[in-house]
């Protein structure tokens, strides 16, 4: 028999009304297949939870203003398809069926042998900005005399660059102190630190559902039990439609006492969305109210691509006492991935007992690539530096949009104010998995959904990068569109034949 799960969150009939929408709609067969279908699409899409409690039958149909019998008999027919278990005097919570596959890997760059003949959307970081980073590496070459004579490791950063991201941080309207600074060999070796240091295993970990593909990946290295919040999506341009729900991540944190919580707050990856300042206020007060200190991902946060747009204070803004927020952040997404300098933000104390745990991991960061980071961020090159980023950016945005919506008008995903990639929802009938490996024949490198997700949900959702030039980009959704041509209908495309006006495919790798 099914044990009841005892690290997940109860579903309220509330929110689960709002969530299945219009469910009920014609042509959509008897109502309790209806909403059984709804409520199946929720766990699949990633908005409920697996092991989420559902309300009591009695309750659900109150809610939803049908029959107990209309609510008993969908949840019968979860139960046989796999998707719903319950226990006497339990409850009922959802479920995947048994052998479906959990998607347990991070993202990784295109394989060597593949990078002259497919176009890569794994991954979602820009090319350098020139000749920006060459004059920096210039500039971190003519001060490097100045640190030759020691022995070169400097654990919690060398001091020009932790002024410098301190500076930053005030800037933004968060007022830091160098001493709260630590400089990481990027992100993840930042994340890693903290994960060693903040969490012993077993212990739970609250995580936005999608979240980062590479920290969830950190987060099973760590033992950790991840406790999924489904961000709230709609799939449309309006800039104010879903958002974090500050609802769940409340009931989360105060049922599954996690012991951190990771967010994405700024250009969210894989959505790409920005969360609110009201957002920011009420989920930190939820943290220090539980005892769960917050990770905020920053890597995305100066990528912002709308002109207008007026950017909250960071995360960390709204824990005065500093107790609560850690911050992250790295030049990976602003400048060049291959620069791997990143930071954390934390107390002074937590900052000083990182950095005795740190000569067990990598000792300290490259000197060279921190005195070019440190020019980087200069007040007189910053400016241009993001312009120019930002600039470039913006354009290969659009073009995947304008694209994607020429040749695949039946995907719908929501135009991001910032960062680096669009989180795209695939019609019925097309799996994210399944596209991921047919567009590989097609010579296009894509990342899943399901790699995005805890529970191997997510399945119709991939997350196309818009880091690549812009007739790239078109290129790629051509392939795309050829791939799933082959899954909605065979004949209309397939690889080694060609069609008017189509590519002409070259064994099974489309050339470019």
């Amino acid at each position: 028999m099914a044990l009841p799960p005892s690290s997940r969150t109860a579903i309220g009939s509330t929110r689960l009304e709002r969530a299945l929408g219009d469910w009920q709609r014609p042509g959509h067969g008897p109502a309790y297949r209806a909403l059984a279908g709804g409520l199946r699409t929720l766990v699949l899409d990633g908005q409920v939870p697996v092991e989420a409690r559902l309300p009591a039958e009695r309750e659900l149909s109150t809610a939803l203003g049908i029959s107990r019998t209309t609510v008993t008999a969908a949840y019968e027919l979860l139960r046989d398809e796999g998707f719903l278990a319950s226990r006497r005097g339990a409850g009922s919570w959802t479920a995947l069926p048994p052998g479906r596959t959990v998607h347990g890997a991070g993202l990784s760059p295109l394989p060597a042998d593949l990078v002259d003949s497919v176009i890569d959307l794994g991954i979602a970081a820009p090319s350098a900005p020139e000749p920006f980073l060459t004059e920096a590496m210039a500039a971190a070459l003519a001060g490097l005399p100045r640190y030759t004579d020691t022995h070169g490791d400097f654990p919690l950063g060398i001091h020009v660059l932790r002024h410098a991201v301190a500076d930053r941080f005030t800037a933004r309207g968060l007022p830091t102190d160098p001493e709260q600074i630590m400089i990481t060999t990027g992100a993840a070796g930042g994340f890693a630190l903290l994960l060693r240091h903040l969490l012993a295993p077993a212990e739970r970990v609250a995580v936005e559902s999608p979240s980062y593909a590479n920290a969830l990946q950190a987060l099973r290295f760590a033992g950790s039990r991840v406790v999924p919040v489904a961000l709230q999506q709609d799939g449309s341009d309006h800039t104010d439609a879903g958002g974090w729900d500050v609802e769940g991540w409340s009931r989360t944190l105060c049922d599954a006492a996690p012991r951190l919580g990771y967010l994405i707050p700024d250009f969210h990856n894989p959505t790409g969305m920005l969360m609110s300042e009201d957002e920011r206020r009420a989920l930190v007060a939820t943290a220090r109210r539980t005892g769960t200190t917050l990770i905020a991902d920053e890597t995305m946060a100066e990528l912002a691509l709308e002109p207008d747009l007026v950017m909250p204070p960071p995360l960390a803004a709204f824990d005065p006492g500093g107790g609560t927020v850690i911050t992250l952040g790295s030049t990976g997404k602003t400048f060049w991935g291959g620069l791997r300098i990143g930071w954390i933000r934390a107390s002074p104390d937590l900052v000083r007992r990182i950095r005795a745990d740190r000569a067990s991991l990598d000792v300290s960061s490259p000197v060279l690539e921190q005195l070019a980071v440190a020019h980087l961020l200069s007040p007189e090159v910053l400016p241009q530096v993001l312009a120019h980023q930002r600039g470039r950016i913006r354009v290969q945005r659009d073009a995947l949009v304008a694209a994607l919506r020429a040749e695949l008008p039946e995907w719908t995903f929501r135009t991001p104010q910032g960062g680096l990639s669009l989180w795209v929802h695939t019609p019925d009938g097309v799996s994210g998995s399944v596209l991921a490996t047919t567009a590989e024949r097609f010579g296009v490198w894509v990342g899943s959904g399901p790699r995005f997700g805890v529970d191997g949900v997510l399945e119709r959702f991939v997350r196309l990068p818009y880091a690549q030039p812009a007739d790239i980009l078109g290129e790629a959704v051509h392939r795309l569109a050829a791939a799933t041509a082959t899954l909605t209908a065979p004949h209309r495309a397939e690889p080694g034949r060609t069609e008017p006006g189509s590519i002409a495919w070259t064994g099974e790798i489309a050339l470019l």
